[in-house]
């Protein structure tokens, strides 16, 4: 049984996009493993969007943890793995598997992302828009995803390093983010600048 009310408080609202991670969850789990209270299980995400949020709630993979890996490929895609035997799924949200002709909520969203709706319609979008994400999180299984076993490159557990002063900015940077130029350590940002002044 999935914590819809725990994980909609941990993201903040509740959204089509939380319930497919709360589904996506529920495969993990199942196919994988319970909760990772370390970094037994790993998942690595393809996009930002608001169901990944679901999914370090609801399977303990974390970015603090080093459990939770972002490639930022901008697709509904996720793989979970298991360390102990390299057991491993990907998860791909079907093509418009959530989409639902709804001129109303159409015409909503367009307003609410440019900043345009009255508070009234905001709050008819939030309504809508919540109850499209409790038909995602009652759709069958096999509308929403596609469900295989990859065979995995295991990722490297997650590695402490010491951090170093930016000879620039003074902020401490973990030590394999740093660069060196003439003789000083620096981080990304202040390194990206020297560059530029070069």
């Amino acid at each position: 049984m999935i914590d819809i009310e725990g994980t909609q408080r941990f993201h903040g609202h509740m959204c089509p996009g939380l319930a497919i991670g709360m589904r996506v969850a529920e495969i993990a789990l199942r196919e994988i493993g319970p909760h990772s209270a370390d970094e037994e299980v790993v998942a690595i995400v393809e996009t930002d969007m608001c169901g990944v949020d679901a999914i370090q709630y609801l399977t303990g993979c974390t970015f603090g943890k080093g459990n939770l890996i972002h490639l930022d490929y901008g697709k509904n895609a996720f793989t979970f793995i298991r360390r102990s035997d390299g057991k491993a799924v990907r998860i791909v949200v079907r093509p418009n598997a959530t989409d639902e002709p709804d001129a109303e909520h159409s015409a909503l969203f367009a307003k609410v992302l440019g900043g345009e709706a009255t508070p009234e319609e905001h709050a008819r979008f939030q309504a809508l828009h919540s109850q499209r994400a409790y038909r995602v999180l009652d759709l069958p299984e096999a509308t929403l995803f596609d469900v295989r076993p990859v065979e995995p490159v295991i990722p490297k557990r997650a590695s402490i390093h010491r951090s170093l002063q930016c000879a620039a900015c003074g902020e401490m940077t973990m030590e394999t983010r740093t660069r060196n130029l003439g003789g000083q350590v620096l981080c990304l940002p202040c390194f990206e600048a020297a560059e530029r002044r070069l």
